[in-house]
């Protein structure tokens, strides 16, 4: 089988290395740092880090904050909270906590921000998730989501059809792959009021940085054994030809507007 050099490929990458590797392309740094700005966090603020990882960003925002604010980092996996711990020991105004984003650890009005990145779409209640959000913030809190839609991820080959069936392939990998297109429509049924809307472009021009983040040959190969239709000259033609791939992740920042429910 044309496959079978592959099958190794089919491993899942250490979570902690992926989430690293992912958090330090180019274009992640940058939608950070938008998101950041728009986010608006200031000295003296309490922040919330829902599905903070390894603590990928706990330290810009502790940055923010300075030593008078404080930041809690939220997760729900022990090996993500272990090593946000080891990261963060040397900041006192950081905290790590266990807790589920659906029935947050937190009382009402009891932070300024709460975060979000690339979080809600693996959650089984987005909705739930931004009601509890809306709950722990204070009036003209903000929450910012930063969330991918990967019912627009795209591969450029002249195969388009063995292209569409391997990216609808990776998409219903995702419980909510185009949460990040619903984001505005969950923050205004949730109860707030949408302040920005940024939709970020995402594009690998070689297929190593795609590897990195999409896992082409991990992912071909899983798809190949669910007996998803790819051609057998797709990816090697993909790994030597120029190479354009991509899809949209978009940021959202809302405010509470008071009253909650």
């Amino acid at each position: 089988m044309w496959l079978r050099g592959w099958m190794d490929a089919t491993a899942a990458p250490h979570p902690i290395e992926y989430l690293d590797a992912a958090a330090g392309v180019r274009v992640a740094l940058d939608y950070k740092r938008r998101l950041l700005s728009a986010f608006d966090v200031r000295a003296g603020h309490a922040v919330l880090d829902v599905g903070c990882g390894p603590g990928t960003d706990l330290g810009r925002l502790a940055d923010a904050v300075t030593p008078s604010g404080s930041v809690v980092g939220l997760d729900n996996d022990p090996a993500m909270l272990a090593e946000a711990r080891r990261r963060l020991a040397d900041r006192p105004e950081v905290s790590i906590w266990s807790g589920d984003a659906h029935a947050l650890p937190l009382a009402d009005a009891s932070v300024d921000r709460v975060r979000t990145d690339r979080v809600l779409q693996h959650v089984a209640d987005p909705v739930g998730v931004l009601a509890e959000a809306l709950r722990v913030l204070r009036p003209s809190g903000l929450l910012a989501m930063a969330e991918p839609d990967w019912d627009t991820l795209a591969v450029a080959d002249e195969d388009v059809a063995t292209s569409r069936v391997w990216a609808r392939f990776v998409a219903a990998q995702v419980r909510n792959a185009t949460v990040g297109r619903q984001l505005v429509r969950l923050a205004v049924g949730a109860g707030f009021a949408v302040r920005t809307v940024k939709a970020v472009p995402v594009v690998f021009r070689d297929f190593a940085g795609a590897e990195q983040i999409l896992g082409l040959r991990r992912t071909t190969a899983r798809a190949v054994q669910a007996g998803v239709p790819i051609a057998p000259e797709w990816l090697p033609r993909l790994e030597c030809r120029p190479f354009l791939a991509g899809f949209t992740l978009y940021l959202v920042v809302a405010e509470h507007v008071g009253g909650g429910r």
